[in-house]
């Protein structure tokens, strides 16, 4: 990953989280659509399955701060523009490869702008356990 997009990936986790929010109460927010692609058992590794989904998020909408219990691997698909908190907006560019380690808070950050973001994300997590859960 170059410096740019390590940069990016930083500012990111500590604002905005792009990614299956996957917990029915993160995704009765209004101007999120989360649209589930594929499901299955992760091979050899017992208790842990891949969530493979599209993420919409609209204009207007402010990501809750979240965590998922296993790894977030997600693709910019259509950028735009995201306004962590506190900071000035940045452009989130098609194509910015994003990882979220297990459990590391992210999420938080407003789309600004007139552009929809839309990113594919795969989550391998626990088994059994909710996608996510909100961070206070």
């Amino acid at each position: 990953m170059g410096s740019s997009h390590l940069k990016f990936a930083l500012v990111l986790a500590s604002g905005i989280g792009i990614g299956v929010l996957g917990a029915p109460l993160l995704y009765a927010q209004q101007g999120m659509h989360r649209t589930e692609i594929q499901r299955a058992d992760l091979t050899g590794v017992n208790g842990t399955e891949v969530i493979m989904g599209l993420l919409e998020i609209a204009p207007g909408t402010t990501i809750p701060r979240h965590i998922h219990h296993g790894d977030e691997f997600s693709y910019v698909l259509e950028g735009g523009m995201v306004e962590p908190p506190g900071q000035a907006p940045t452009e989130l560019k098609a194509g910015t490869p994003i990882h979220y380690a297990r459990e590391v808070p992210h999420g938080g950050a407003k789309v600004v702008g007139d552009k929809p973001i839309k990113i594919l994300t795969v989550h391998i997590v626990d088994k059994g356990k909710p996608l996510s859960d909100e961070v206070k």
